[in-house]
């Protein structure tokens, strides 16, 4: 089974036991977060489409640290001026265990309305 969430603007695809970088929100290491933002939920049959959230489903995951990733240089240079300046950034990032998905969704039933024809019945004074 999968989950298609939506976390900080982004859209990720999740399965059970996967481990995975987001970005930095405010929690301690072995909190456990739910998601609620589910677009869409699938593995088992036919895939279950939000619109534009799947109502009632979730997914539970684990906080396993608070990292920071890669170092960007920032570097600006401006020719026969002696103009040089480099600065960096590192990010931070949450890494997560994705645990239970939970797909209570439900499903929205449509009614189709049917329209009943009056019938007349023939009789001989209509002939």
């Amino acid at each position: 089974m999968y989950a298609i969430v939506e976390d900080s603007g982004t859209q990720i695809k999740l399965t059970s036991g996967d481990i995975l970088e987001v970005d930095l929100r405010d929690c301690n290491d072995g909190d456990t977060l739910t998601l609620d933002k589910v677009l869409m939920i699938g593995g088992d049959g036919e895939p279950t489409l939000g619109t534009p959230y799947v109502d009632g489903a979730t997914v539970e995951v684990e906080v396993l640290e608070e990292f920071k990733g890669e170092k960007l240089d920032i570097i600006k240079f401006k020719r026969r001026k002696g103009y040089r300046r480099k600065t960096g950034h590192r990010q931070r990032y949450l890494r997560i265990r994705v645990g239970e998905i939970s797909a209570t969704a439900k499903k929205k039933t449509t009614k189709k309305k049917t329209t009943k024809k009056k019938t007349t019945k023939k009789t001989d004074s209509d002939e």
